[in-house]
Order: structure tokens, then C-alpha cells, then sequence
């Protein structure tokens, strides 16, 4: 099953869990699947039906330009990162 890293501000509702198996071929059904074991998580990392724009979602160490629609092997390892912005316009 794949593994999906979870984010220290995310712990609070996998009760204190870094890191889960859980089943799924794509981005979407892993939450799906999350959601269901852990209530309240989709509603941290997704608006409405999209990642919040803070969000992004990396598949074995690549950051998806498909985000929930990634798709993702039995051995995959999945990050919700905080999306990194900023600096100084030229």
C-alpha cells in the first residue's frame, strides 16, 4: 500500500501518526480513504474539491502538477507540503 508522510500540523488528527499505509490508486482515493479512518483531515488540505492553494502534494519525491488526480503505485510515498512562496519580485 502506499505510504503517505503526514505534516507535524497535520498529527493532531492521525493521533500523533507520521506515517500511514493506506490504500488507493490516485491522490483522491488515498484522501478518500484517509478521511474515512481519520475524520476532518480532507478538510485541512483540500477546498472545496481542489488542494488549497497552500498545499501541494508530492508523489515519490516529485511535486504533482496533477495533484489529486495522481495517480500512485502499491509502493509510492506521498507528502502534503506546504506550497513555498515568496521572494521579491525583480
Amino acid at each position: 500500500m502506499p505510504t503517505v508522510h503526514i505534516p507535524s500540523l497535520l498529527r493532531d488528527v492521525t493521533a500523533g501518526r507520521r506515517e500511514l499505509e493506506v490504500d488507493g490508486t490516485s491522490v483522491r482515493e488515498i484522501l478518500d480513504n484517509l478521511e474515512r479512518s481519520y475524520p476532518g483531515l480532507k478538510a485541512r488540505i483540500l477546498e472545496g474539491d481542489h488542494l488549497r492553494p497552500n498545499i501541494s502534494v508530492a508523489v515519490d519525491g516529485e511535486i504533482s502538477a496533477l495533484g489529486l488526480s495522481e495517480r500512485v503505485e502499491s509502493h509510492s510515498e506521498i507528502h502534503f507540503v506546504a506550497a513555498i512562496r515568496g521572494g521579491r519580485p525583480s
